[in-house]
């Protein structure tokens, strides 16, 4: 499998986002304006191309794509690798790895350093901090939305702008690898999957009209999720973020930093049941043939039940649920080496998740 690294410098949006940045409530450990992080502007995305393109055709440019989504609060690609390689192995197109505004790459390395982030733990601890699901992994997340929720939100927009700017790159035929008419498919996971409902909805460059949707662990109503987690955000930051979104931000001039347009309005019909509620089951009934989502029944934080009712009836066509007979969670759906966990039952699952996958996407 090989595997291209490329550039990408965001310019769609960008006035937009950083001057909304101008905003947002600065954390006391995390003193620098999110503006200032240049990694979340210039940034490295990867393409893995099918094994069976050789060395003989450097130069293929390719007609289809899979754009691959990841989860919330994700500091590496690495559990993201083996599928995009399946993926692409599978269906014969290459897999965009895209990562979403301030995660992965797009965030500084300080983040994700163990050792600089438990100190902030215990130091929170010990002044009375509520302790509760918060880890060295999830504080810099946790203690950047306590701060100001309304970071999450501009995190996604930002998000969409990127990938309409890469669809745009892609048709103005400004890609080394792909042609211009380039189609592109999603799978999404976890949060990955409210982003491309967001995107799907709204498309604000007209480039997905066509395209397919594979969701997996992910699909419900902001409401029904739960993201309380070590590996995502502790109890503190979900409970306000939870609030603020069903609460301030859906108010009649409740966020003055709302813009109104249609993307906002997309993100809005996905937060609760009865927002929108018309417009949402009519766009899943109208695109239920090119949409596909496959849930876990243990999953506690995108739950089967809150997918349901985002979809609506269609969910009978659309929607299937999944329950491995090996421990698994939300966060880790295949658990790694060391766990115990029957290698050949986990590979067994794993291919009937990604084959599916596979079928509808390729």
């Amino acid at each position: 499998m090989r595997e291209y690294t490329l550039d990408f410098s965001e310019n769609l949006g960008y006035d937009q986002i950083s001057g909304a940045r101008e905003s947002i409530t600065v954390p006391e450990h995390f003193p620098e304006n999110d503006n200032l992080i240049k990694e979340n502007q210039n940034f490295t995305y990867y393409v893995v191309v099918p094994s069976n393109v050789g060395d003989s055709e450097p130069d293929k440019k390719f007609s289809s794509a899979i754009l691959l989504f990841h989860g919330l609060n994700e500091r590496s690609w690495d559990k993201y690798r083996p599928w995009a390689n399946y993926l692409a192995d599978k269906t014969g197109k290459p897999v965009i790895l895209f990562p979403i505004s301030l995660h992965i790459n797009r965030s500084p390395a300080s983040w994700s350093n163990p050792r600089e982030m438990q100190k902030l733990v215990n130091d929170h601890i010990s002044k009375g901090g509520d302790p509760e699901d918060l880890s060295f992994f999830n504080y810099a997340l946790s203690t950047r939305i306590a701060a100001d929720p309304f970071r999450f939100y501009l995190a996604g927009r930002e998000t969409v702008f990127n990938v309409s700017q890469l669809g745009n790159e892609i048709r103005e035929g400004d890609h080394p690898l792909f042609e211009k008419s380039c189609k592109m498919d999603v799978f999404a996971y976890s949060i990955g999957a409210l982003l491309s409902q967001v995107l799907f909805m709204s498309d604000p460059a007209g480039i997905f009209k066509e395209s397919k949707l594979f969701m997996f662990c992910g699909g419900a109503l902001f409401s029904e999720m739960n993201g309380s987690s070590k590996l995502i955000m502790d109890r503190r930051s979900f409970k306000m973020l939870n609030s603020y979104y069903r609460g301030v931000f859906v108010m009649d001039n409740g966020e003055k930093r709302r813009v109104g347009d249609d993307m906002e309005e997309a993100f809005i019909t996905h937060i609760g049941y009865e927002l929108n509620r018309e417009k949402r089951v009519g766009f899943y009934k109208k695109n239920k043939d090119r949409i596909r989502i496959i849930s876990l029944k243990k999953d506690t934080v995108i739950p089967t039940e809150g997918i349901k009712r985002a979809l609506g009836g269609v969910w009978k066509s659309i929607l299937t649920e999944l329950d491995f007979p090996f421990k698994y969670s939300h966060e880790v759906p295949f658990p790694g080496d060391g766990q115990k966990v029957n290698l050949a039952e986990k590979n067994y699952w794993f291919e009937n998740v990604f084959s599916r996958a596979a079928l509808f996407l390729g």
